[in-house]
């Protein structure tokens, strides 16, 4: 099992460079999952996509958004409550002044005891400095 946050999700998903090192990651073999925050950033990313960088269309966008909503209903990508990490990504946010978004997948990880595959630089510093492993998606 693998937790994957949402920049390294949103990359692979996109198709931005370096998505193709996500693959050994997104598949059920490594029962990859996340909090169910992953979904909400998700679809505020593709919205970006469509409006902000004009880089896919609306239609696209949609298609997308389905694409990961259908991997959830077949179990590909885990989903758990973000509730259920809040008071300790709390805590590590205070601690590390990163954002509690950030935080939550670190804590999901660090609770799971499984590597965390995020594209933040500072996500991981602040993993590993828990001791949580990490891969970082460039």
């Amino acid at each position: 099992m693998i937790v994957v946050d949402s920049s390294a999700f949103i990359r692979f998903l996109i198709k931005e460079e370096g998505w193709e090192k996500l693959i050994p990651y997104l598949n059920p073999d490594a029962e990859p999952c996340s909090v169910d925050l992953l979904i909400i950033e998700t679809a505020n990313a593709i919205w970006k996509y469509v409006e902000r960088f004009k880089r896919i269309d609306e239609d696209k966008g949609l298609n997308l958004l389905e694409r990961v909503m259908k991997l959830v209903e077949e179990n590909v990508l885990r989903l758990e409550p973000a509730s259920s990490y809040l008071r300790e990504a709390l805590k590590i946010s205070l601690r590390y002044g990163i954002t509690v978004y950030d935080s939550l997948f670190i804590a999901q990880a660090r609770s799971l005891n499984v590597k965390l595959i995020t594209s933040d630089r500072k996500q991981i510093e602040v993993a590993q400095d828990l001791g949580v492993e990490t891969v970082l998606i460039e």
